[in-house]
C-alpha cells in the first residue's frame, strides 16, 4: 500500500482527494462551520461531559428527513446551488486513487446491471456528537457495530463508543496516553506504547482489536478495565497494520489475525495472545478475512491477484485473477461459498469458492475504490462502500441484480451492519459533516406483525 505519515491524524483523505467547489468558493462542507470543542481535540480527553449539554441542532431525525431536512443537516436552501448540481460536479472532478494505471475499459462490459433504486435500509438517525477519523486513505475499517444499539468507531486518539438509544457517546479507549497492557506475551517486543494511530480496527465477541500505524496491535475485552495486551508485531520500518480480525478456530477456540506492511499474517491467540502463526507472502497484504468454518485465508494485498490460502499453514490454494489493481477489502458470504474482494480499479468481485477459474460476478462503484465489504449476517444483503459519498446495499437472493444506493458527501471511514442485520452503521469523516448515520432495515410486513 501507499507510504504515507499523518501527523495531524484527522482528515488525511483531505491531501489526497480534491473536494469538489464551485468556482464562486461556496462549499457546503465550509458553511457555517462550528467552532471546535477543545476537549474533542485534544487527545488527552476523557470524554467524561455530558453530551447532550452540546448536542448539535444538526443532528437529523428519521422525521425530520421525511420532511424535508437533509439526513446530513447540508443546508442546500441556504446555498446557490442545488444538491443534484453539487453532486454533478463531484461525479466529474473526483479523483480516484490508483497504483496501477491499467486501462479499464473492458470492466463495464464484466459489470452486472443493477436495479440500484431499491430500499432495503431507511435512513433513521445522524449525529455528529461522534465523527470517524481516517489515519490512511486507503483503509476504512473504522467503524463496528456489535448490536442494533452499539457502535465503535475511531475519532482522533480515541475509540468511541455510541449508543442509539440513549444518543450518547462516550471514550473506551485512549491511545493517546502510555498503554500498560495487562498480559504479558513472551517472544514478543516490550510493550511500549503511546500516541498510537489508530490504521484499523474489528469488534466482535467482546473484544476489541485495533492495529497501528507503527505495526502495533492493541486488543482490550469490552466488559474489562485497561488494555488485556499490546505490542509492536514488527519492527520493519514498512510497518504499518493494515488490517485486523477476530475469527473462530475450527476447534472454536478464538483467534486474532493481522496483515502488515512487511508481506506477513500473524495469528494470536485471542485468550493469552501467545503468537500462533506467521505466514510470509511476496507482497504487503492489506486484508484478510477467514471463511466462517475457519478453514480458508483470502488474502489481498499489492497485487493484482488475491490469494486462497489454507487458514491453518498460510498456504496458497488459489490464486484469484481478474482485478486491475491493488485490493483492500474482502468478505465471506454466512453460507462460506462466496467470497467477495474489493479493489481500486472500482469494482467488487464475487467468486465462488467451488469454481475459483474465474469471477462469478462484477460489481461496480460510482467514483472510487471499493474499500469496504460487508455481508448481513442472515447473508441476505452486501454492503460495499466507496472511498466517499457512496455505500451500496446489494440483494445476494436476486443475484446482487437489485440494489440500494446510499447517496451522501464525505469520506466513509466505514460500515457495519448489526450482528441481527436489522441496521446498518456508515462514519463519514468531513470536518464540518463528519458523523454517524443509521439506518434501519426495512420490513414489508410491519403493519400486519403490529397485529
Amino acid at each position: 500500500m501507499a507510504q504515507f505519515q499523518n501527523d495531524d491524524l484527522e482528515y488525511v483523505v483531505d491531501d489526497y482527494f480534491d473536494m469538489a467547489s464551485f468556482e464562486d468558493g461556496d462549499d457546503p462542507f465550509a458553511e457555517n462551520q462550528p467552532q471546535r470543542n477543545n476537549d474533542f481535540e485534544s487527545p488527552d480527553s476523557d470524554f467524561e461531559d455530558d453530551f447532550e449539554m452540546s448536542k448539535p441542532k444538526t443532528d437529523t431525525s428519521a422525521v425530520e428527513a421525511r420532511n424535508g431536512k437533509d439526513i446530513q443537516g447540508i443546508p442546500w436552501e441556504r446555498l446557490n446551488y442545488s444538491r443534484d448540481n453539487y453532486r454533478e460536479r463531484r461525479l466529474k472532478q473526483y479523483k480516484n486513487y490508483e497504483n496501477l494505471s491499467r486501462s479499464r475499459e473492458e470492466l463495464d462490459k464484466d459489470c452486472l446491471q443493477v436495479e440500484k433504486r431499491k430500499t432495503f435500509y431507511d435512513f433513521q438517525f445522524n449525529t455528529r456528537l461522534v465523527k470517524s477519523t481516517i489515519v490512511h486513505f486507503q483503509l476504512r475499517n473504522l467503524l463496528w457495530a456489535t448490536s442494533k444499539h452499539d457502535v465503535y468507531l475511531m475519532q482522533n486518539y480515541s475509540v468511541m463508543h455510541w449508543s442509539s438509544l440513549q444518543r450518547r457517546g462516550k471514550e473506551v479507549l485512549n491511545v493517546a496516553r502510555p498503554i500498560v497492557p495487562s498480559l504479558k506475551s513472551p517472544g514478543l517486543l516490550p510493550p511500549s506504547l503511546s500516541r498510537v494511530q489508530i490504521s484499523t480496527m474489528a469488534v466482535k465477541e467482546n473484544l476489541l482489536v485495533a492495529g497501528g500505524f507503527q505495526g502495533e496491535l492493541i486488543c482490550k475485552y469490552l466488559n474489562q478495565p485497561g488494555v488485556a495486551f499490546c505490542t509492536k508485531v514488527t519492527t520493519d520500518e514498512n510497518a504499518i497494520t493494515n488490517a485486523v480480525d477476530v475469527f473462530r478456530h475450527p476447534n472454536g477456540s478464538m483467534r486474532v489475525m493481522t496483515a502488515n506492511n512487511d508481506a506477513q499474517v500473524r495469528v494470536f491467540d485471542a485468550e493469552n495472545f501467545a503468537l500462533l502463526n506467521l505466514f510470509s507472502y511476496d507482497w504487503s497484504v492489506n486484508n484478510t478475512s477467514v471463511s466462517p468454518d475457519g478453514k480458508l485465508l483470502a488474502v489481498l494485498g499489492d497485487n493484482v491477484e488475491c490469494l486462497i490460502a489454507d487458514a491453518q499453514s498460510g498456504k496458497v490454494i488459489e490464486n484469484l485473477k481478474g482485478h486491475l489493481d491493488y485490493s483492500f477489502a474482502s468478505a465471506w458470504h454466512p453460507d462460506g461459498r462466496i467470497l467477495a474482494t474489493g479493489n481500486q480499479d472500482t469494482t467488487c468481485r464475487l467468486w465462488d469458492i467451488r469454481n475459483l477459474s474465474k469471477s462469478l460476478a462484477v460489481l461496480k462503484g460510482r467514483m472510487g475504490a471499493i474499500r469496504g465489504l460487508k455481508f448481513s449476517s442472515d447473508g441476505r444483503f452486501m454492503a460495499m462502500a466507496e472511498p466517499a459519498d457512496f455505500v451500496h446495499i446489494f440483494d445476494t437472493e436476486s443475484g446482487y441484480l437489485h440494489g440500494q444506493e446510499i447517496d451522501l458527501f464525505g469520506e466513509i471511514a466505514g460500515v457495519s451492519f448489526s450482528p441481527d442485520s436489522e441496521a446498518l452503521f456508515v462514519g463519514v469523516s468531513d470536518r464540518t459533516y463528519g458523523s454517524l448515520l443509521e439506518f434501519n432495515r426495512r420490513h414489508y410486513n410491519q403493519y400486519i406483525d403490529s397485529f
